[in-house]
């Protein structure tokens, strides 16, 4: 069975599903069964509930300071374990700061806007902008959505909008002139942006 909780770094990471409409080419999961201290992130089915809850109750919080909603998957393409998830750790441990990393696309997938739903039970989102055009986007993200980077940039409004703290995500490898066009993206929109170096 595949780890639902691990760790990595100095945060607990939740990995609810493996379900996810992009295939991009730098996914970290093209390369490796787990990072941190998992086994294998790959479920031979998604976790229910009471997988998850068990996997919490089972888990030592000792130290740790934030969960974080990623793993091998969407999180928001299992949205109701997403949210009975966040309110049980808040029951559990309510010094734990919940934070959400999601490609966006969680509108699309739901066929609902689900950031004000979100925010009522987690603190922040990370959202992968990944790059600095919606043609760009299609060719690296190779999403199952058509129009996907207005989607996630409209979830992106509406996080800024509902979250204590919203920030975007890109990957150093893309070119320099668009690492400057995604910046300035995040500046137009009041949105924080976050370059995280590239592991294989």
């Amino acid at each position: 069975m595949a780890d639902i909780l691990y760790v990595y770094k100095t945060s607990i990471y939740a990995n609810l599903t493996n379900k996810c409409p992009c295939r991009c080419t730098f996914c970290i999961r093209n390369n490796t069964d787990a990072i941190g201290n998992a086994d294998t992130l790959w479920h031979k089915h998604d976790p229910s509930i009471e997988e998850i809850k068990k996997a919490v109750d089972d888990f030592d919080f000792t130290g740790f300071k934030e969960l974080v909603f990623c793993g091998y998957g969407e999180p928001t393409n299992a949205l109701d374990n997403l949210i009975a998830t966040a309110q049980y750790v808040r029951e559990k441990h309510p010094d734990i700061k919940l934070r959400l990393n999601t490609n966006g696309l969680g509108d699309v997938i739901n066929k609902k806007p689900v950031a004000e739903i979100l925010s009522k039970y987690i603190d922040s989102v990370s959202i992968s902008l990944n790059t600095c055009s919606s043609e760009k986007y299609d060719e690296v993200c190779r999403p199952v959505f058509e129009n996907a980077y207005e989607s996630m940039l409209k979830f992106a409004t509406d996080a800024k909008k509902y979250f204590g703290h919203t920030q975007f995500s890109i990957v150093d490898t893309i070119p320099q002139e668009d690492i400057k066009a995604c910046q300035k993206i995040a500046d137009d929109m009041g949105i924080y942006l976050r370059i995280r170096k590239y592991s294989a």
